[in-house]
């Protein structure tokens, strides 16, 4: 099978920051728990230009501009950006195509929250594979959910992390670096309606009483039974990903050369690294940028490879999860490789 490569990536990450100190001003909460327990020093807000697909765009030309791809060369664009953007109704994938020059592209848009990205991917490489005409793909968005963050409800305090940013990559058949290998993912139903935006969809139209209360905004509809449940599943669920990803490519999690991880908790990173035997210094801790959505694994990519801790040969796991809930892991092989993966 003809090798699939990371021909390059791009990261955008705005200007304006959220510190911890005011994080734990609006919240009430001790700033000790902000940057200790959320492991949050800062994060990135939008600014008055950052929309979301705007974000995408940003990110895009960076890497099209590293890899020094004529964007007439890309066949499919992808955009792996939040549904949450600069219309309700829109599709994003052709604005991206139009902005970056893509004319000879098709495009489409993926949604699985902050799982997108590790979804993506095993979609662009099985469509590559399937279709002849396919020979390079886009994929990029932006994410700013950090909209709909009410900082005084406590029920959505796990998600205070949510930031500002946009990701590209640029995917080519027959690129022998940087070899995309195999995916694993989960999905659990029973999680689908636990943390919704409850306003402004068919069920629930968004009225200027409903707008006042604020009800636009993220929530959590049964806190503890959520808790309860994702206690006995998440953390699970992680490691079968990782470990069935790596399964699939030929692989053991001892391979594992470094892990591209979305931002949670401190507890629950360090937990993640210890369970497969990973030493903590194989991954970068998000805590100057927090959650960035389906952003995370983009940029931990990226800081990575220019604190260059990233050499020829190593395995490299992309790992994810989005609420609904979805849990994803990716494998790629960094560097040249000889042979196809």
């Amino acid at each position: 099978m003809e090798p699939i490569g990371v021909l390059s990536t791009g990261v955008y990450i705005p200007a304006p920051k959220m510190s911890s100190t005011e994080i734990a001003e609006q919240s009430g909460l001790p700033i000790a728990v902000v940057e200790q327990k959320m492991g949050i020093t800062e994060k990135p807000v939008p600014g008055d230009d950052d929309h979301t697909c705007a974000m995408g765009v940003f990110a895009a030309r960076k890497a099209v501009a590293k890899a020094d791809l004529n964007p007439e060369e890309i066949d499919l664009v992808i955009y792996i950006g939040e549904e949450h953007k600069e219309y309700p109704l829109w599709t994003a994938s052709i604005k991206l195509q139009e902005e970056i020059g893509a004319v000879n592209a098709w495009a489409f848009d993926m949604a699985l929250r902050c799982g997108t990205t590790i979804a993506a991917l095993k979609v662009a490489k099985d469509m590559m594979t399937a279709d002849d005409s396919i020979q390079t793909v886009l994929l990029a968005g932006g994410y700013r959910n950090s909209d709909f963050i009410n900082y005084q409800n406590e029920r959505t305090r796990f998600m205070f992390n949510l930031g500002a940013g946009g990701g590209a990559v640029i995917l080519q058949k027959g690129h022998t670096e940087n070899q995309l290998l195999a995916t694993h993912m989960i999905t659990d139903g029973t999680f689908s309606e636990d943390v919704v935006v409850t306003t402004g969809g068919t069920k629930n139209p968004l009225t200027r009483k409903t707008l006042e209360a604020g009800l636009y905004q993220l929530d959590v509809l049964d806190p503890p039974g959520m808790k309860k449940r994702l206690a006995e599943k998440s953390m699970v669920n992680f490691i079968i990903c990782i470990e069935k990803a790596l399964s699939k490519s030929g692989m053991d999690k001892k391979d594992i050369d470094y892990i591209a991880m979305l931002h949670m908790k401190r507890s629950a990173h360090e937990y993640v690294l210890d369970q497969l035997g990973v030493n903590h210094n194989k991954s970068i801790y998000l805590e100057d940028y927090g959650h960035i959505g389906q952003m995370d694994q983009i940029i931990s990519l990226e800081l990575a490879e220019a604190r260059g801790m990233l050499k020829r040969g190593d395995v490299v796991v992309l790992v994810s999860a989005g609420i609904g809930y979805a849990w994803g892991a990716n494998v790629i092989v960094w560097g040249e490789q000889k042979e196809a993966g």
